[in-house]
């Protein structure tokens, strides 16, 4: 039975960078891949990554682009979709992957939807994490003036020249630590705040948000799917959550945690943990 101190630390080497990622469980077991969001880390993964290695799986979770400091690229441009998806592909071919599972949450979810919907001959399976599918959210952003009003934070992350690093980081990162409404424990929200502040380090992050095409539609998912949706998410609302449903054309399950945050890994990993399980076997 392995624990959380067996949570292995293995450098992945993509192209030119080399990106970070933590690592639990048999090398020759099938993977599960983990996908963190803004403005997280591999390490929020942890506490479900090593039972599903328990259960016989290889758990992996990376630091995506900008976040491991040997992948952070200068530039909106280097943070363009194509390529974190294009990442996420050489992460499983890095780890000797031909297929593979997929999980992820929030920002990793909009990557996830996509790569399930363009190579989706690439996953055995599919969980996402509070992200409703990427053309479920668009509409709802258009048409649903609640799910307009809480995605305005997004317009705010989009602005030039440092002012949301600044503002995010202005007296000891107030409102960074406030994003997290409490749900985390004090260790990993300063792991978060920290390894953000390094110069660069958020900038980067944001990026992803500043290379975003809103007009960019992804089509069907034809991936076995699960999607796990807490409805006190202060971000992503109830509307593009159902409204998932419309967009996957394969074995699809949507889990409705009552009065769950955006942050569920670290609110409920018990439940996430049952719910993956109770898949992958």
């Amino acid at each position: 039975m392995m624990s959380s101190e067996q949570l292995g630390r293995v450098p992945l080497r993509v192209r030119d960078f080399v990106f970070d990622s933590l690592a639990v469980g048999d090398p020759e077991a099938p993977l599960v891949l983990f996908l963190h969001g803004f403005p997280q880390f591999a390490e929020s993964w942890a506490d479900i990554m090593v039972p599903i290695a328990n259960a016989g799986f290889r758990a992996v979770a990376v630091d995506q682009r900008g976040y491991s400091p040997g992948a952070r690229p200068e530039g909106v441009a280097a943070y363009d979709m194509s390529l974190l998806v294009g990442d996420i592909l050489e992460f499983a071919d890095a780890l000797g992957a031909h297929r593979f599972h997929l999980v992820a949450h929030d920002w990793g979810g909009i990557l996830a939807w996509r790569l399930a919907a363009e190579r989706p001959g690439k996953l055995l399976s599919l969980t996402v994490l509070s992200t409703p599918h990427t053309d479920a959210l668009l509409n709802s952003i258009a048409r649903d003036p609640v799910q307009a009003a809480m995605s305005q934070y997004i317009h705010f992350f989009r602005q030039p020249g440092g002012v949301a690093e600044a503002g995010m980081l202005a007296n000891g990162a107030e409102r960074l630590r406030a994003a997290f409404r409490g749900k985390l424990s004090t260790q990993r929200l300063e792991t978060h705040v920290a390894r953000l502040s390094v110069p660069g380090a958020l900038t980067a992050a944001l990026n992803w948000y500043r290379a975003l095409d809103f007009d960019a539609r992804i089509g069907p998912v034809h991936v076995d799917t699960l999607f796990i949706w807490g409805s006190a998410d202060h971000a992503l609302g109830e509307i593009a959550a159902n409204d998932t449903a419309d967009f996957v054309r394969a074995p699809y399950r949507f889990v409705r945690l009552d009065e769950c945050s955006h942050w569920l890994m670290d609110e409920v990993p018990e439940d996430i943990v049952d719910l993956l399980l109770e898949r992958l076997r």
